[in-house]
């Protein structure tokens, strides 16, 4: 699919910082496989592209200014069995990423849209129903889920492999540069750094934007799995690229903005 000749010449204004460069930053900035950012500090294009991207489409990305970058492996969402919630009757499952409260003191947990579904899906974390979605975030790829269930505890906190509660006390925007530490059912804890932010990702699935990208590995399953640093709760991984045994990266979708419009807090 390519970009029409109007749209592409807007993005370029917004992406190239100097007008006078002469090629496009992208023939398709929609291309799966392929993601962009631009570098705050120095105003240039970076395109990062994972291993289902081929020679010639690198060259048509390829234009002035533009830094161009390999990822390990093919991006996907991720999306797999052996997690924590679902779903009812499904058996795909994904990561719990934070628990929430309201102004009324109401108890809702954040977790990836593309793994939960829309508004009203049921949600359960094994035979155990835990409550429904009420609000999806679709441009953030964010479901928020209203519980049910008053059995369940629902701590302000992470879960480490082990047992142990790590609390989280606020939500705030990703920096590039920050430490930062994520859980998945998957591959557990990983630590990495954020690089870059205000990131557009073309997964296969199709596209996603504002997403945070970092050194971080993550694989299939961990989907929806909290970001955090710290006491602060920074986004859920949606997708990336590689693996945790031979290398990878990831991209999470920041939760502040999602959850300060629906009026949502840790606490």
């Amino acid at each position: 699919m390519r970009v029409r000749t109007a749209v592409a010449t807007a993005l370029m204004v917004l992406l190239l910082p100097a007008p006078a460069a002469a090629a496009p930053v992208a023939a398709d900035l929609h291309l799966p496989g392929t993601a962009w950012w631009v570098e705050p500090a120095t105003g240039r294009t970076v395109v990062a592209a994972d291993a289902t991207v081929g020679a010639r489409d690198l060259r048509r990305l390829a234009g002035a200014g533009v830094r161009i970058v390999r990822e390990p492996g093919k991006r996907r969402l991720h999306l797999a069995g052996g997690d924590s919630v679902q779903p009812t009757g499904s058996t795909s499952r994904c990561t719990l990423g934070f628990n929430a409260r309201d102004a009324g003191s109401a108890h809702h947990f954040l977790a990836a849209a593309h793994c939960l579904g829309g508004v009203g899906t049921s949600v359960s974390a094994g035979p155990v129903l835990l409550g429904d979605v009420t609000a999806v975030d679709a441009a953030r790829d964010i479901a928020v889920v209203r519980y049910r269930n008053p059995a369940i505890a629902k701590p302000s906190a992470v879960s480490l492999p082990g047992g142990a509660l790590h609390m989280i006390t606020a939500f705030g925007p990703p920096v590039v540069g920050r430490r930062i530490q994520r859980v998945g059912r998957t591959t557990g804890l990983r630590a990495g750094t954020i690089t870059a932010i205000n990131v557009t990702v073309n997964f296969p699935e199709g596209t996603l934007t504002g997403l945070a990208r970092t050194t971080a590995c993550a694989e299939p399953g961990d989907s929806g799995g909290p970001v955090f640093s710290g006491g602060v709760g920074l986004g859920l991984v949606s997708g990336g690229s590689g693996s945790c045994a031979t290398g990878g990266i990831s991209y999470f979708t920041p939760i502040h903005r999602t959850a300060a419009a629906f009026g949502l807090t840790a606490y």
